[in-house]
């Protein structure tokens, strides 16, 4: 049977702790809205958390992933190929050998390998466009102290912090906890390339800092320890386009538990993503016309230096006392694309997961003119 659907490969899972928020994202919204919009072949592609890749139309179906001995019938399956030949094709190694070829992917795996950059660079050698921020984008916005550092460099406001390594920890701890207590405390210690608030302590004296810096050691070879900011009040900017920039309802955190940790965010009452009237959050934030001028300037300029196109969020954090704002830290795949916000802003799920494959498919338009390779005689 012809048909003028474009086939659409949504990537998710990962070898992540952020694995099942993954296939939450994939499914809510993305698959739903593809679906609904009924223009496109879907090819969900799962990566298990033991790195074994799977394709199956049964996982378009969230429900598949709740039950019970998903795992063990996967692991029955046959794990997919990829071919990157001037585009990227899904074989199903068999005597007949199956093949579909992918003409836009959508990935939707958030943290390591798959938010931090691998594999958008996976995507690029294989010539598809996809969704999101490109390679570069992702790999630095995934290292907050990187980010942090970039944004310094070009006089964005952060708050001060002390970063190192798990082999610098260990050779150089006394001195690096030296560097620690010059800081204004409490402080937060952070893995740096995590993200859903994964292993985040909030200490308020020396005897909780060890401890708190092995648990993220535990998740990451780097770490970071940073101010917290009191009378805090905590906004999110979403952000889509590629040159032209479209801004979302700056958003702000009503709830008084100090941080939001995994539990918190997930398996509580928060975890409602799609909640547009959930009482936990403020769309749009009832702040002050200088702050929100100051955070929607400060947000297009973190989304341009960073280089993001597609879609990614800031967040920021203000003292309600002296009405300073600091970048904290910019997500390159919000979860749920952050959907119940740009429904508040009059943009359905559907439009949004559409504009986005649209994005994707300019931005790989305008990258054919760039050349990328150099003839020359040296090998004569």
């Amino acid at each position: 049977m012809v048909t003028n659907k474009k086939t659409i490969a949504v990537i998710f899972g990962g070898k992540s702790a952020e694995h099942d928020i993954s296939i939450i994202t994939a499914h809510i919204p993305i698959i739903q809205s593809l679906t609904a919009n009924g223009q496109f072949d879907i090819w969900p592609i799962y990566i298990a958390k033991n790195g074994s890749w799977y394709s199956d139309k049964k996982m378009n179906d969230l429900e598949f992933f709740k039950r019970k001995d998903f795992e063990n019938y996967l692991s029955k399956q046959k794990k997919i190929r990829l071919l990157f030949d001037n585009g990227l094709k899904i074989i199903w190694p068999s005597f007949g050998r199956k093949t579909v070829a992918i003409d836009i992917v959508f990935p939707a795996m958030h943290g390591t390998f798959g938010e931090d950059g691998s594999l958008m660079g996976l995507l690029r050698m294989a010539n598809v466009p996809f969704v999101g921020c490109d390679m570069f984008a992702s790999a630095m916005a995934m290292d907050k102290a990187i980010t942090k550092q970039v944004l310094a460099a070009e006089n964005i406001p952060i708050v001060p912090f002390v970063w190192f390594t798990k082999s610098e920890w260990e050779k150089n701890k006394n001195g690096l906890t030296q560097e620690i207590k010059k800081l204004k405390w409490p402080l937060f210690i952070k893995p740096v390339h995590l993200g859903s608030s994964i292993a985040i302590t909030k200490i308020k004296q020396e005897s909780e800092l060890e401890n708190a810096i092995e648990v993220a050691f535990h998740y990451d070879d780097k770490v970071l320890a940073e101010e917290s900011v009191e009378n805090l009040i905590e906004v999110t900017l979403p952000i889509i386009g590629n040159d032209e920039l479209r801004l979302g309802g700056i958003e702000r955190r009503l709830d008084k538990t100090g941080f939001l940790d995994f539990n918190n965010k997930y398996l509580s009452g928060n975890k409602k993503s799609n909640d547009t009237d959930n009482p936990c959050r403020e769309i749009p934030a009832n702040i002050n016309d200088d702050l929100k001028r100051q955070v929607e300037n400060f947000g297009k300029q973190t989304y341009r230096i960073l280089g993001c196109s597609g879609i990614a969020r800031v967040d920021f954090l203000i003292d309600g006392n002296s009405q300073k704002v600091f970048v904290n830290e910019v997500n390159t795949l919000p979860g749920s694309l952050y959907c119940h916000n740009w429904r508040k802003m009059g943009v359905s799920g559907v439009d949004l997961v559409i504009k986005l494959v649209a994005l994707a498919e300019e931005r790989f338009q305008k990258q054919k003119n760039i050349t990328y390779t150099f003839h020359s005689d040296i090998l004569n």
